[in-house]
């Protein structure tokens, strides 16, 4: 298989893997839905891609770590504290943190990690709200 056909491979994973996640929370109905989750997946394993076969091996590390401190802007963004001392959106922004790591993991090439992992959040995400 070509580098380039592999390189979109990981792509189309990251990015269906990301749609289930999304999906799931759009039809929760949280603001963070497919789309966004879609393309965080993607960027993710894109930076990844890039940097693997663009940068090489040095800065691959580098990379992953400035998605995961980039990544965290965008899950402050989705938790909300309400009057009262309420907070909300925690779970979205564990998703959304999540849900880069997976985008890392596909474009890395680590496609059954990336998929396990994806079908363990989905499985969470689904669990009944509240257990007691």
């Amino acid at each position: 298989m070509g580098i380039e056909l592999e390189m979109i491979l990981r792509l189309l994973l990251a990015s269906a893997l990301g749609a289930i996640i999304g999906y799931q929370r759009e039809r929760a109905g949280k603001l963070a839905g497919l789309r966004t989750h879609v393309l965080i997946c993607v960027g993710a394993a894109l930076f990844t891609v890039t940097s693997i076969y663009g940068f090489g091996a040095d800065d691959t590390a580098r990379v992953a770590a400035g998605v995961v401190a980039g990544i965290g802007f965008l899950g402050a963004g989705a938790i909300i504290r309400g009057g009262e001392g309420i907070v909300a959106g925690l779970t979205t922004a564990a998703t959304i943190w999540a849900v880069a790591a997976i985008g890392l993991a596909a474009g890395a090439g680590l496609y059954l990690v990336s998929a396990v992992t994806a079908a363990i959040l989905l499985i969470v995400l689904l669990l009944p709200h509240p257990i007691r």
